[in-house]
């Protein structure tokens, strides 16, 4: 197989890009440092495509790898035609190397291995032939061998069918009709088990949907109500026409002492060897599929809870609601540092709201804050109808902002948050984390697990190390996107930096620490275990502020500067211009291309240079929708039908979006209620974070439930 052929074919990309992109990957580049560094090299491919390039490399190299072990261990045992070899060969996956590996296989005891032993072998050709002019009975009598455990005709014949229900099992051309035939026709059906019964699979207890058009997030509901014993689930299909084509091809000839034999071990083939496998390897496929949507969504939410906007320059009072233990209170200022913690009972089972009340409006006051954020879990609507009674009593103006709590619990027990806050206890450090999550959501969240963020379904029943894998590559390309300022960002952050390692990112606080600050980039080299190749897929995503050299603070690498500087001086600008923001470049496209030649530097890099110099310490984060302070609370009781309100999309799933429209409980807008024309899947119009204009549609007290539409708001 050509690889670059393949991949130019499948991504709809030139052969120079794909050969350029394979020579950078196999140097050690990592994706964000060739999306942002090396434009002209891959035609300006962004991270998503580079990303999927990876993937598809690995796997086509994979797959190349396997050929190879295959077609060596099948010329060793001497069974390699040229027919076979170029069949190998020309196989687009693994699934098809390993059907045509199968009869070749080293198999553990199996029925068929123990005829054979036996010495049924030969009978068994003699039935495969379908030549025989006397009944099988009359041969099977000359391999009668107690010695061998073969004590009559019966057993004879019998193991003659097992040998042969092997070899129609191993046919690869069989199997891939048979899988294909499945695939198309197939019926998955789910039914209750008949044991305790939970409502959440309801829906399946008597359910049955085409294999070809079932949705990922169906397959992953049944896949789990399978896993807790709620659901049986099967495919089945019409076997007719199956037995039809194996009938067809291996039934040649009209023997009437071998037609009923080989339609016996047909029969058994099917049923006891192929179909299960098969049944496998299909739901394989289809929880497979159904988890890679799952995570292109996660991965979506994800990105977009991470570019959340910051709240930058407030102080802020995070609030982790709860019942018997108390609301955890902690006030953090505008850099982050905790100023004071406290416990309240506002809530059930104490209820002191009045004292809780006293104890918030002296840390307002004392402390100048400016916005709550309250965690949304238990307890969550109890605190804010508590904290809109409290505001309503402060003489200043605070705002609150319901924020996910989702994997601050696990941030706040973990050896990080125990170094981070050695002095504060678990319940204090999740005030404090949600606090801080608010004021810069991606600082914060870079120390919890991506799978803990709460931005999908299903996520804990996939596979975990690809879930990982992609969900990491979304915080480490979020992060590259945004940038990192060297000197106050944490280990957590650093770790994602383009080609830092975890022992580097604490090498740099280390160094840091030890040393006050970075004065410039080209410190970093001065950073234990820091060489030049990880200081090259680093440097331009590291920000220095107020350093030595202006160009510190702006995504453009080093190994460009002395561009920079040619083209600041062309331009007539100063350094001084760029240290004070005095920059503003306006240049037409031929412009840019003349200056691209005078300063010997690509087209693309010369306008990322414009751009950085435009707005050197950008955060792009600034573009993103900003959350909605709040100062007073809706209840379900509240909404009527028809009513028009603002929210903000909390969720994306594969049947709509949730928005969070300031009532306690978050409304779904269903897929077929977000815009007047199809669409496969929320994602294409909405992302997380969106602020949207929401009608509700329908409100259901007794099950906590409210029915939203954007389409008929007209938008």
């Amino acid at each position: 197989m050509d690889i670059i052929l393949k991949l130019e074919r499948e991504l709809g990309i030139s052969k120079w890009q794909v050969e350029n992109v394979i020579g950078l990957i196999d140097e050690g580049n990592t994706i964000p440092f060739i999306s942002r560094y090396r434009k002209e090299m891959t035609g300006s491919l962004d991270d998503e495509v580079l990303r999927k390039f990876d993937e598809r490399l690995k796997y086509l190299r994979n797959l190349e790898d396997r050929k190879t072990q295959v077609i060596k261990i099948i010329e060793e045992q001497g069974k390699l035609t040229d027919e076979l070899k170029a069949s190998i060969q020309k196989a687009e996956t693994l699934v098809e190397v390993e059907d045509l590996y199968r009869p070749y296989k080293q198999k553990r005891q199996t029925r068929a291995t123990k005829a054979i032993e036996r010495g049924l072998a030969p009978l068994a050709e003699l039935i495969w032939l379908q030549q025989v002019d006397k009944p099988v009975e009359e041969y099977a009598k000359e391999y009668i061998n107690e010695e061998k455990g073969v004590n009559t005709v019966e057993e004879a014949i019998s193991g003659a069918k097992d040998i042969l229900a092997e070899r129609v099992s191993d046919e690869p051309v069989y199997r891939k009709w048979i899988r294909n035939h499945i695939f198309r026709n197939g019926i998955l059906v789910s039914k209750a088990t008949g044991g305790e019964s939970e409502k959440v699979y309801e829906m399946y207890f008597e359910y049955n949907e085409a294999v070809l058009k079932i949705p990922g997030h169906r397959v992953l509901a049944i896949n789990r109500g399978e896993n807790e014993k709620q659901l049986s689930v099967k495919i089945d299909v019409d076997v007719d026409r199956i037995y039809e084509m194996l009938i067809r091809n291996i039934i040649k000839r009209n023997n009437i002492f071998t037609t009923d034999i080989l339609k016996a071990v047909i029969e058994d083939s099917y049923k006891r060897l192929i179909f299960p496998s098969v049944e496998r390897e299909i739901r394989s496929e289809l929880t497979e599929k159904a988890e890679d949507g799952a995570i292109v969504v996660f991965a979506k939410n994800l990105k977009q809870i991470l570019m959340q906007p910051p709240i930058v320059g407030k102080t802020v009072l995070g609030l982790d609601p709860a019942y018997r233990t108390g609301c955890k209170i902690a006030v953090v200022d505008a850099t982050g540092k905790a100023l004071d913690t406290v416990v309240i009972y506002p809530t059930p089972p104490q209820s002191k709201t009045e004292e809780a009340k006293e104890v918030l409006k002296k840390l307002i006051n004392k402390h100048d804050v400016e916005v709550i954020a309250i965690g949304n879990g238990t307890a969550s609507r109890e605190s804010e109808q508590f904290v809109v009674d409290l505001l309503k009593e402060v003489d200043k103006q605070v705002f609150y902002v319901i924020v996910n709590e989702a994997g601050a619990s696990v941030y706040s027990a973990s050896e990080l948050a125990t170094k981070e806050f050695p002095d504060f206890d678990v319940a204090q450090r999740s005030a404090i984390s949600i606090a801080r999550r608010l004021q810069d959501p991606l600082s914060e969240l870079v120390k919890i697990d991506p799978k803990s963020i709460g931005v999908g379904q299903y996520q804990h029943d996939m596979n975990q190390k690809k879930l990982k894998e992609n969900l990491s590559a979304v915080v480490e390309d979020t992060v590259n996107t945004v940038g990192v300022d060297l000197n106050t960002a944490s280990a957590s952050l650093l770790k994602y930096v383009s080609g830092i390692s975890e022992q580097i990112a604490n090498n740099i606080v280390d160094y840091r620490e030890t040393n006050s600050r970075f004065n410039s980039r080209a410190e970093l080299l001065k950073v234990k275990k820091l060489g030049g190749k990880t200081y090259e897929q680093c440097a331009g995503f590291l920000r220095i502020l107020d350093g030595k050299n202006p160009f510190d603070n702006t995504g453009i690498h080093p190994e460009s500067y002395k561009h920079a500087q040619l083209l600041i001086k062309k331009l007539e600008y100063t350094e001084n211009d760029l240290r004070n923001k005095r920059i503003n470049i306006d240049l037409t496209e031929e412009e840019k291309e003349s200056l691209a030649q005078e300063i010997n530097i690509g087209l693309p890099t010369l306008t990322d240079i414009i751009n950085d110099l435009k707005k050197p310490g950008r955060d792009p984060r600034e573009d993103m929708p900003k959350p909605i302070l709040r100062s007073d609370v809706l209840e379900m009781k509240d909404l009527k039908e028809g009513m028009i309100l603002n929210g903000t999309v909390r969720n994306l799933v594969d049947f709509g979006v949730f928005v969070d429209i300031g009532v306690h409980q978050d409304g779904l807008v269903h897929l077929s209620e977000i815009i007047d024309r199809y669409i496969k899947h929320p994602m294409e119009v909405l992302s997380v974070g969106d602020i949207v204009k929401v009608m509700v549609t329908g409100v259901d007290e007794k099950r906590n439930r409210i029915s939203l539409s954007i389409k008929k708001c007209g938008k």
